[in-house]
């Protein structure tokens, strides 16, 4: 299923009133760990999918990239990720991941921030990276963590005073879709457990690097208080490889 809510007005307005959205990477949680996860960036040829805004090409660029590309299937995210890039030399293509295709081994660094979880054939869009991809070369992603994807709500128990109890984990072998609402829209993601997803990358060719379950700085808490009660639980799961 090839979901578009990304382009529906209200769900991107919403959107880009997230931390993330309005001051860029280094408001979102887990970037503090994730920039640790990426490989060197200088003379490479580096390709985003689910680039959003643009954030993370931006920050391939500025580290010295060579060339980069940002894929997105959301025009809106590609109009923005073109304004708040528009003084860099960087590509960007609205097309659903599933249906990419590049030269073989066209890429040393292929990296997705937060959009596995929309994708129903992780299995087939694993393997075209591995195809697209040189060997030796990086392939870096997260993706929202099983702990937080195994039950539709996605939301925390809570008591008669709205004071958060703990974080629900249920159905958790139970994998594939799960429709959720995220910023007031019912939401299609798709769960798998943490080995399910790790054997995808192993079984497309990889050898697994590193793995994450980030939690945010102190720094990030300060800045926004709520981001502490992601210290119950975690919300992504970050995964560094390399093609064999």
């Amino acid at each position: 299923m090839k979901q578009n809510i990304y382009d529906d007005i209200d769900f991107f307005e919403n959107y880009g009133k997230m931390p993330r959205s309005v001051d860029g990477l280094n408001s979102a949680g887990e970037w503090h760990v994730l920039k640790n996860m990426l490989p060197d960036f200088q003379d490479k040829n580096v390709l985003d999918l689910g680039c959003g805004y643009g954030w993370h090409c931006i920050y391939a660029k500025e580290q010295g990239a060579k060339n980069v590309i940002g894929v997105d299937l959301s025009k809106k995210m590609i109009d923005k990720a073109k304004e708040n890039s528009k003084e860099l030399s960087i590509e960007y293509y609205q097309m659903p991941v599933e249906d990419i295709e590049f030269e073989n081994e066209q890429f040393d660094i292929i990296f997705s921030s937060l959009t596995f979880h929309y994708i129903q054939n992780l299995d087939v869009v694993f393997r075209k990276i591995n195809k697209f991809l040189k060997k030796g070369g990086s392939f870096v992603f997260s993706m929202e963590h099983p702990v937080f994807t195994s039950k539709p709500e996605q939301d925390w128990f809570k008591d008669e005073k709205g004071n958060l109890l703990h974080w629900p984990v249920d159905n958790y072998q139970d994998e594939g879709v799960r429709q959720t609402n995220f910023l007031g829209h019912k939401v299609i993601k798709y769960h798998r457990t943490v080995a399910s997803i790790l054997n995808t990358v192993i079984e497309s060719g990889f050898a697994v690097k590193q793995i994450s379950e980030p939690k945010p700085s102190e720094e990030i808490i300060e800045k926004y208080s709520a981001m502490k009660d992601e210290l119950r639980r975690p919300i992504f799961i970050m995964v560094s490889a390399g093609k064999l």
